[in-house]
C-alpha cells in the first residue's frame, strides 16, 4: 500500500484518517484527501492529521493504488465523472457509498475495475465499527488482504456477498442508533425511579459493555445468559415480562427488518438516478 486517495472529506473519512495513522497502515504524506468545494474542511483535516489535500486530480491521483469513495451517495454520479479518467484497473477502488453497487460504480465509470465495498457504521470514529465488506472478482489477493488491513482500522471487519450488504445495513450499519434508542429509555426511566443522571449513565454504559463482553466471551447463547439472570419471581423476571408483554423484541426484529427493507429501497432509487440497472 503506497498511498490513498480519499474521494470525500466527511466523518467517515475522518474515522479513516484516524484509523490509517494511529495503526500505521501508511505513511501520513501518503493520506490525501479531496472533497467537492469545502477548502475549509480539508484544511481542518491536513491541520489535525498532517495528512495532504489537493483539487489538482493529477496530483491526486499520481502514485496512488487505493481510492476510497467517501462521499455522499448522491454525489457519487457527478464524482465519479469527476475522476473518472484517473481511474485504473490497477487500482483498488473501496468504497463506503450506502446503497450503490459494485455494478453501478462500474457504470458510472465506464470501465471495469478491482472494487471492495463495505458497509462499516459510525461507531469507526471511536475504532468499533462492525463492517461488512464485499469484493469483486477482479480484486487481486494482494487487494483482499489491503482491504482487510483498512478496515480493521476502524474495528470488526468481516467479508459477505454483495446481496447480504442490505441485511448487514439494516442490522449493524443502522445498529448504533437502536442502542442509543435503548440507553435513551434507560436514562429516561433512571429518571423517573429517582436516580442522578449522569451515575445512571455511567451504571447504563457499563451494563451495556458488559454484556456485550459476556455475549461475546461465553459459550452461552444470547438467550441462555438471560435465562440465566432471570430468576423465578425475581426483579428481572419483573422485568422482562413487561418487555414481553409490549412486544419489544418482535418490535426489534420489524425495525431491523423495515431498515433492511429500506435499503434495498434507496439502492433502487440510486439507480434509478444515475440511469443504471437495478442490482440482480
Amino acid at each position: 500500500m503506497r498511498k490513498i486517495a480519499i474521494i470525500g472529506a466527511g466523518s467517515m473519512a475522518e474515522a479513516f484518517i484516524s484509523g490509517i495513522l494511529e495503526n500505521g497502515l501508511i505513511d501520513r504524506q501518503n493520506v490525501w484527501v479531496t472533497n467537492n468545494s469545502n477548502e475549509k474542511r480539508l484544511e481542518c483535516l491536513k491541520e489535525r492529521y498532517g495528512i495532504r489535500s489537493t483539487y489538482d486530480l493529477n496530483t491526486l491521483f499520481e502514485g496512488t493504488d487505493i481510492v476510497m469513495l467517501a462521499m455522499k451517495p448522491k454525489d457519487a454520479d457527478s464524482a465519479i465523472d469527476t475522476i473518472r479518467e484517473h481511474l485504473s484497473e490497477q487500482m483498488l477502488v473501496v468504497s463506503v457509498l450506502a446503497g450503490v453497487s459494485m455494478n453501478t460504480i462500474e457504470t458510472l465509470a465506464r470501465k471495469s475495475l478491482s472494487i471492495a465495498r463495505a458497509m462499516p457504521n459510525t461507531s469507526a470514529a471511536v475504532g468499533k465499527s462492525a463492517t461488512a465488506i464485499a469484493v469483486n472478482d477482479r480484486v487481486s489477493d494482494d487487494q483482499l488482504e489491503t482491504t482487510k488491513k483498512l478496515f480493521r482500522t476502524v474495528g470488526l471487519a468481516r467479508f459477505v456477498e454483495e446481496e447480504q450488504l442490505d441485511a448487514v445495513t439494516g442490522l449493524s450499519g443502522s445498529g448504533p442508533a437502536y442502542i442509543y434508542y435503548l440507553i435513551e429509555a434507560m436514562e429516561n426511566s433512571a429518571v423517573k425511579i429517582g436516580l442522578e443522571k449522569e451515575m445512571a449513565k455511567e451504571l447504563i454504559v457499563q451494563t451495556l459493555i458488559g454484556a456485550a463482553e459476556m455475549v461475546r466471551n461465553s459459550s452461552k447463547s444470547s438467550e441462555q445468559l438471560r435465562r440465566d439472570v432471570t430468576s423465578p419471581g425475581g426483579t428481572t423476571e419483573a422485568g422482562i415480562r413487561i418487555l414481553e408483554e409490549n412486544g419489544v423484541q418482535q418490535a426489534f426484529i420489524s425495525c431491523i427488518q423495515a431498515a433492511t427493507a429500506q435499503s434495498k429501497k434507496m439502492g433502487n432509487a440510486l439507480c434509478s438516478q444515475f440511469k443504471v440497472g437495478k442490482p440482480s
